[in-house]
């Protein structure tokens, strides 16, 4: 198995850390290279693209794509960590309306700042900012800016907790989302579950449990959940370069338009994946004015 490269969509069970994932993955595999695209919470559940070979690389591309999310969102109640494993620092009485709920609830859609919580994997000074919480410190995080494509109410479960559907952009903290909604209502709120169902063209639908790889493997169906780099990076326009640039392709250099087969329609600055005249995919590159610059390659 040493030379498969792709993506595996795995469906990341409750209990497990995005490492344990991989780590399982690469044992099954014959402890290939492989990597994650972009972490779950030990609690949380749902979509985990696990990168296989060659295809580790495309982690960042992968990562930086959009998401969805269903979350239950609890009302009156803080917790330290912002979800259900946390404890509870503050509760308040729930006096608002399906109706404030659900205007409230709408108001986050669009470009909002977000403060990451201290209960995350990000680095400050060398440290994660949950091992700083872990020791019972907490400093003062930069707010960052994130999109909320759409979010809307699914379903009220009782009067304190209703169900949430996010499709959001990468670096969305779905439970400090929980946090800020109970804020703005003036009662507080914390996450109790949360399930990504998507993240970009990878869905719930179509995600193979942990369990399931062995029987996969031992029937010799690896390539039916094994899915190309090509088809991952279909998004992407494909550039053909001819033959007498092979030696500036396979080194990694710039390559001028003159030795691209169609260079109509390439704006600058959009990415665009390239192959060489055998349909051999080569990497992402940029597009410059008059060239393309590899950005990685995928040899």
């Amino acid at each position: 198995m040493e030379n498969i490269s792709g993506v595996i969509n795995i469906y990341k069970e409750k209990g497990f850390t995005s490492h344990d994932v991989v780590n399982i993955v690469r044992k099954k595999l014959g402890r290939i290279k492989t990597g994650h695209t972009g972490t779950l919470d030990p609690d949380a559940m749902g979509v985990l693209p696990i990168c296989v070979g060659k295809a580790t690389k495309l982690s960042e591309y992968i990562a930086s794509s959009i998401k969805e999310y269903k979350a239950i969102v609890v009302l009156g109640k803080k917790t330290t960590t912002q979800d259900s494993s946390g404890e509870v620092i503050e509760e308040k009485p729930v006096m608002c309306s399906k109706e404030e709920i659900k205007n409230l609830v709408s108001s986050f859609k669009g470009d909002i700042m977000q403060i990451p919580p201290m209960y995350s994997a990000i680095k400050v000074g060398g440290k994660k900012l949950y091992e700083l919480a872990r020791e019972g410190k907490e400093i003062e995080r930069k707010q960052r800016k994130i999109t909320i494509y759409n979010i809307e109410i699914t379903k009220f479960i009782d009067s304190k907790s209703f169900e949430i559907t996010v499709l959001c952009s990468k670096g969305t903290y779905i439970r400090t989302l929980c946090n800020d909604i109970g804020d703005a209502l003036g009662c507080g709120a914390y996450m109790s579950y949360l399930l990504r169902t998507r993240t970009g063209k990878f869905y719930i639908d179509n995600a193979i449990k942990l369990e399931d790889i062995d029987g996969i493997l031992q029937a010799n169906r690896l390539n039916d959940i094994l899915i190309p780099m090509d088809k991952v990076l279909l998004d992407y326009k494909k550039v053909v370069v001819l033959d007498r640039a092979n030696k500036f392709l396979y080194n990694g250099n710039k390559i001028s338009f003159n030795y691209l087969k169609d260079r109509e329609n390439l704006q600058q600055d959009e990415k665009v994946i390239v192959y060489d005249e055998n349909n051999n995919l080569i990497g992402i590159y940029i597009v410059l004015t008059d060239c393309i610059k590899p950005l990685t390659m995928l040899l």
